[in-house]
């Protein structure tokens, strides 16, 4: 995130897109165990908040809390906690969902674990094998499904996939374009990429998702990406929505 408070305003994406008076969103992008950028991203929105107070303020978190950086256990102590207070909203994210299938599914569990998985592992103090046979990959399964606190499991199984407010809609990697909001797959709101990413026509609402990494955040008329990568590059993106203007911290 930004050193300056709302350093980068941007165009007004339509009237159909303008939060009521009196209502703001902080919208956050892909964690993946950087527990150090979530708690300045905290630290960030309750400044802001403080210097510029409003009546109710909404924060929704796009999901891939875990995998690839180093403290994926941390991140979700920590979104847990968030979770708690009134207006948070979590998501869920295809590492999340990786995650859970691969707890149930031994099969999955190798995949996970090259998707990321092993840095989650670590967090939880699991040893994670760089190549093993299929018995070791068994034990390491269970070895995980052992160190997984109950409040992390139930807070991963019981997290929404979308969240729709004022115009816009949240999700972790994107829609399918001319598929209604409520007529998309559970699939697709967690895995789609290309066509999503490559389609530039209208959208049933503006699309705030991550997924799919970029240099710096993407706004297009009806997307706006907000994964700027932060497990490699140190940024975490934060999202403002206020009435129709957009910034960032």
């Amino acid at each position: 995130m930004r050193d300056d408070a709302a350093s980068q305003s941007l165009p007004n994406l339509g009237s159909h897109a303008i939060l009521p008076e009196g209502v703001r969103i902080y919208a956050v992008g892909d964690i993946h165990g950087r527990a150090d950028l979530l708690e300045q991203a905290f630290i960030r929105i309750e400044a802001h908040k403080r210097v510029r107070p409003i009546a109710n303020s909404i924060e929704i978190y796009l999901g891939d809390y875990i995998d690839r950086g180093p403290h994926s256990r941390n991140v979700l102590d920590q979104m847990i906690a968030r979770a708690t207070e009134p207006n948070v909203v979590a998501l869920i994210g295809n590492h999340e969902e990786f995650l859970l299938q691969s707890l149930q599914d031994g099969e999955a569990f190798p995949d996970w674990m090259r998707y990321g998985g092993r840095e989650t592992l670590l967090s939880y103090g699991v040893p994670a094998p760089l190549e093993a046979s299929s018995r070791r990959l068994e034990e390491t399964r269970r070895l995980m499904k052992d160190a997984l606190p109950k409040s992390h499991i139930h807070f991963l199984e019981s997290r929404p996939l979308s969240y729709s407010y004022g115009g816009f809609f949240f999700v972790h990697a994107g829609v399918r374009p001319n598929v209604a909001l409520e007529a998309q797959r559970r699939s697709d709101l967690l895995w789609i990429r290309d066509e999503f990413i490559g389609w530039s026509g209208a959208l049933p609402a503006i699309v705030v998702h991550g997924h799919t990494p970029v240099r710096t955040p993407r706004v297009e008329p009806y997307k706006i990406n907000i994964d700027t990568g932060a497990y490699v590059t140190g940024r975490l993106t934060c999202l403002v929505l206020e009435g129709a203007t957009r910034a960032f911290l």
